[in-house]
Formats: C-alpha cells, sequence, structure tokens
C-alpha cells in the first residue's frame, strides 16, 4: 500500500556562494584602463549581435494594461499576448506560433491604430529590446561614463552610463549597463531608444541575459513598463509587460546526456514463454501510452513542454495523495508535465497531466494546486481518452508554426463537468479537504479578474482554468481575505517557477521571506519586474534566486505551503538591426 507524501518547499536564503572563480588569475591580456573596458564591451556586444543570428528562440511577451486604483495603485484593464519564434537571420523577426495570419508583425491588434485615436502594440517592437544597438555601438556613436562596482546575484559587475553623441540619429540607446568584470559581456542594460515622436514611441525596458555557456550571455527576460504616457491629445496609456525567450539548445542537450549515460544491460532471461504477452486491454493502454509520450516528445522538441524534472516531482507527489486517500490504483500511472508558457491552462493527455508554468506560478499553496491537479485527475479516472491517432508518427510532422491549430486536448463541456464532480469527490477524501477554503479564494480572484486577463487565461492547447470554477461552489469558502490580511488568493506571474533558457529547465524558486505584506503587494495574476540572480556558467545554478520575483514578493511566493498531511516516503517513485518601434498607431 503506498504512503501519503507531502511536497516539501521551503524557502531558502542564496548566499553569495564561493567567489573562487572570480578571484581566479586573470588572462595577461585583460583591460587595464577603463578605456580598454569599453573597448572590449564594444567588441563583445557587437559580436552577440552577429553571434545571435544562430539561434531561433522562442519568444513570449505578455502586456497588461494597467488603470488606477484608489485601493491597489494600478490594476490590470485588458491584456495581450504573443507566443513566437525569432529567426535572427533576417534581422529582428518573429513568426507567430499564436496566429498564423499575421506572422508576429501586429498580433496585439486590439488597442486599435492611429486613425481611430488608438494604439497598436508590435511584437517585434518588444524582441528588439534584447540589442542596445545593432546599427553603431562605438565609440562614434555613444558616451561612456563609469559609475560603480556592483553585484548582481553572484556576478560583479561595472556600472556604466551610456549616452548617445550628437547628431548621431534617432533609435539611439539612452541608459545604464552592467557588465560583467571577467568577460567584460554586457548582462543587464536599462533604459529607452531615444526618438519618439507623434506617430511611434519607444518604451522604457530593463533587459537581461543570462551565461549559458562559457563566454556566452544570452539574452533572456525583458521588462518593460510606462506610466501616462500621452498620445492623440487626450489619451493615456499604463502598461507592465514582459517577454521571455527560451529554446536556444533545443535538442542538442539532451543529445549529449544521452551519449554521455553509462547504459548497463540486465541479462536476467524470462522462461516463461507468455508471461509478457499482452491481453487487448493490456494493448490498448500500451497503444495510448504511445501516443501521449509521443506527443509530449513532439511539445518538448519544439520547445513548448519542459524536459521532465523537479516540478513534475512536485506534481506527481500530489496526485499520489489524491491516489492514496480515494484508494485508487490506477495503470499506467499518472505522469505530470509542464508547458512552458505563461498563460493558465492545464489538459490531460491519456494518463500525462499536464499544467502551465503560468499556472503553477500563480497558485498560491498545495491545496489551491491540489484542486486544478484533482479535476484533471478526474479525466483519468473516467477514462477520457485522448485522440490516439497521434500513435502514429506522420501525426506529428507539422510545422511549428502550425502547433497551435494542429493539436488540441480540450474537453466537451459533459467530460468537463463530469471532471469537475469527480475531482471535488477526490479533493472530499484527500489531505487537502480542510485546505479547500484557500482553493475557493483562489478560484474566486481568478472569476473577478478574468474580465481584466482574457488573454492570459485563454488556453491554446487545454482547458481554460476558468472552467474549474464549479468547484468553488462546492468546496469550503469559510476563508475571509479580510479577516486575514496574509492571505494571498493568487500570486503575481512568476512567483513560483524559474527558467533555464538553454537546457529549458525549470525549478522552483528559492527566494528569502520579506515579511509583512501590503495589500498593494499581493498582485494576483500581476505582471511583475525580471530580478534574476546571475551565477556564470559552471557554477551551482541550485543558488539561483527567481528570474521574475519582485523585491517586495510576499513570502508564499517562493514556496508551495505543505498541507497538513504528515510527511512520509511515497512507496511510488515518481519519473525522476536599428531598433525597431514596440508600438505604432
Amino acid at each position: 500500500m503506498r504512503k501519503l507524501a507531502t511536497t516539501i518547499l521551503v524557502l531558502v536564503l542564496s548566499g553569495m556562494g564561493s567567489m573562487a572563480a572570480a578571484a581566479a588569475a586573470r588572462p595577461a591580456d585583460q583591460p587595464k584602463t577603463m578605456e580598454e573596458v569599453v573597448d572590449r564591451v564594444i567588441v563583445n556586444e557587437n559580436h552577440l549581435n552577429q553571434e545571435i543570428r544562430k539561434y531561433t528562440p522562442l519568444v513570449e511577451t505578455y502586456i497588461q494594461n494597467q488603470k488606477p486604483d484608489n485601493n491597489l495603485g494600478f490594476v490590470p484593464a485588458g491584456d495581450k499576448y504573443f507566443l513566437g519564434r525569432a529567426d535572427f537571420s533576417k534581422g529582428v523577426n518573429l513568426v507567430s506560433l499564436t496566429d498564423a495570419d499575421t506572422k508576429g508583425k501586429k498580433i496585439f491588434s486590439g488597442i486599435g491604430n492611429f486613425f481611430s485615436f488608438a494604439m497598436q502594440y508590435l511584437p517585434d517592437g518588444f524582441l528588439q529590446m534584447i540589442f542596445i544597438d545593432t546599427n553603431g555601438f562605438d565609440k562614434q556613436h555613444y558616451k561612456f561614463d563609469y559609475v560603480r562596482r556592483e553585484f548582481l546575484g553572484e556576478v560583479r559587475c561595472l556600472v556604466f552610463d551610456v549616452t548617445p553623441q550628437e547628431k548621431t540619429g534617432k533609435g539611439r540607446f539612452l541608459g545604464r549597463i552592467w557588465v560583467e568584470d571577467q568577460g567584460f559581456n554586457v548582462v543587464r542594460f536599462n533604459g529607452a531608444y531615444g526618438g519618439t515622436g507623434h506617430a511611434s514611441w519607444y518604451f522604457h525596458f530593463d533587459s537581461w541575459r543570462t551565461n549559458a555557456q562559457a563566454g556566452l550571455w544570452v539574452p533572456s527576460f525583458v521588462y518593460s513598463e510606462e506610466k501616462d504616457l500621452h498620445y492623440a491629445l487626450t489619451k493615456k496609456l499604463d502598461f507592465k509587460a514582459q517577454t521571455r525567450l527560451w529554446g536556444y539548445n533545443l535538442g542538442h542537450a539532451a543529445q549529449e546526456q544521452e551519449l554521455s549515460k553509462i547504459l548497463v544491460e540486465s541479462a536476467v532471461q524470462d522462461d516463461t514463454k507468455t508471461a509478457n504477452d499482452l491481453n487487448p486491454v493490456q494493448a490498448q493502454r500500451t497503444w495510448d501510452r504511445q501516443a501521449e509520450e509521443n506527443v509530449a516528445d513532439r511539445l518538448q522538441r519544439i520547445g513548448l513542454m519542459a524536459p521532465k524534472g523537479e516540478v513534475d516531482k512536485i506534481l506527481e507527489t500530489v496526485v499520489n495523495n489524491l491516489e492514496v486517500t480515494n484508494n485508487l490504483d490506477i495503470e499506467p500511472e499518472v505522469k505530470c508535465r509542464v508547458l512552458m508558457t505563461t498563460t493558465l491552462e492545464s489538459f490531460t493527455l491519456g494518463h500525462t497531466i499536464v499544467l502551465s508554468r503560468g499556472l503553477i506560478d500563480v497558485l498560491p499553496d498545495e491545496a489551491s494546486l491540489a484542486t486544478v491537479i484533482a479535476h484533471e485527475l478526474g479525466h483519468v479516472v473516467l477514462g477520457h481518452r485522448m485522440d490516439t491517432t497521434y500513435a502514429f508518427f506522420d501525426q506529428l510532422l507539422v510545422d511549428d508554426k502550425d502547433t497551435f491549430r494542429h493539436f488540441g486536448f480540450a474537453r466537451t463541456q459533459a467530460e468537463e463537468l463530469a471532471a469537475s464532480a469527480k475531482g471535488v469527490e477526490l479533493l472530499t477524501n484527500s489531505p487537502y479537504k480542510n485546505q479547500l477554503a484557500n482553493a475557493a479564494l483562489f478560484l474566486s480572484a481568478l472569476q473577478v479578474r478574468q474580465k481584466q486577463i482574457p488573454n492570459l487565461i485563454s488556453a491554446h492547447l487545454g482547458d481554460r482554468v476558468a472552467t474549474i470554477a464549479d468547484l468553488k461552489g462546492k468546496v469550503a469558502t469559510d476563508a475571509d481575505q479580510k479577516n486575514n490580511p496574509q492571505m494571498i488568493a493568487a500570486l503575481p506571474i512568476g512567483g513560483r517557477v524559474k527558467l533555464d533558457v538553454w537546457l529549458d529547465r525549470l525549478d522552483l524558486i528559492k527566494s528569502k521571506p520579506v515579511g509583512t505584506v501590503a495589500e498593494r503587494e499581493k498582485m494576483p495574476f500581476e505582471v511583475t519586474p525580471f530580478m534574476p540572480y546571475l551565477t556564470r556558467f559552471g557554477v551551482d545554478t541550485t543558488k539561483q534566486a527567481s528570474a521574475s520575483s519582485t523585491e517586495n514578493k510576499p513570502p508564499e511566493t517562493a514556496a508551495i505551503p505543505p498541507s497538513d498531511a504528515k510527511p512520509a516516503d511515497p512507496t511510488k517513485p515518481a519519473d525522476p538591426a536599428k531598433p525597431g518601434d514596440p508600438e505604432k498607431p
């Protein structure tokens, strides 16, 4: 009989770690003056502008328009979403995965155009923010003023203010850069492009890079924000946006790891001639599993699904708790996987439960996570199958840009209602039964915000999380957030999971508690700045903190508080160019 297990996710204060690498002997050709440092920075930056052409990472931009609120400062007032693949061989170019007709040029068209006195976001403009200047980043076009030394995580940096020289044209970068002090690569830059006019606007941004390989710092995260941007005489724009890049090394990391494994084949043979024959039920189950594994493999190969890792194990522990307390013996075993995207969605691939990174990010506690998983487990228990034609390999051979049109795993309304009822039944018998008020609070918060964040909750492959709102009226709702100011209904985006942009690996955030949280700091489902804890390639990356957490993040954002189930070891193991305009009329 399997035993209950509880997910133990604790807050960890990441220390500075060993600085032995930074203190290592420097090569003889290291710069000796600040002028030489600037020369090295210029060479490296222009080299990166050329090297980046080799890569075609996935690019995701999520924008939340803001409106003032008397109690909360600013709250979401509409949103836009884009997912595409960059093609740097053709300059700053994007191929959309979410809208095949626009090819990534004008996805955010809901705001309107100049002639209707409104504005329109351009995805290419947000991607441009990963470059300082692709057309003349040198001393002829810029002046560099040294400011100070500063640590970004474990990486010591030299900080420079960068200003365009006079009469060097529009679109030049004006702001501050952080340069790591070993290879002298830019790891962060913060500012804006100059030259905003009446027909187009450049936005302020904070752009970060991570050390993916020795000497290679790749663009990873961009945060952009504007307040009180006036246009069309009486119009005003307030927004916050996050842009993430990943998938630089798709497929190659897995190949290298596979070739480095030492495989030992068993010499044991079974003398029973018929013991391994499959009966029809087993054959059907094997066929179903082949279909779901084919789809998962395809999604992972194009960068939409994370490789198996730590987060999967956490989800599978919750599944185990639900199965044990409900006396379920499901074959084949239920697995969990994670989509890389920010949009809030969940679905099942046969016996594989899939949750998006964004959904895991905003769930405030383990009971809320269990509520989402229980709904999907309801599909599994009720035998809601997927399209088994995906067991044929040719069904997977589609262009990346057609992925969302080719694959779809949303359920019928009848199946959703049945899974909701089964999910409530599973939760009622689970170790989370006394914590369901927290889950109800999450669902209520999502219901309140759904009109303001329709693109965040619009699923591309599965079902909207809003479909599990049927659970809200059937679970305990005695939690009163006003009586407990520290209770968190939902976390900001990026509140729980961090992303390795080279390996596409997802890990749980480990960051320092921040004490009392003001109501304005809770920010449910909202965009927040990126503040990654930078490390150098080859250094223990488990010390890294959130790539998307803020200094004012509430204590619950760094871990899923454990349930009231007593910790025990489960017996069921888990698998283990010139800047473009971001917005034009």
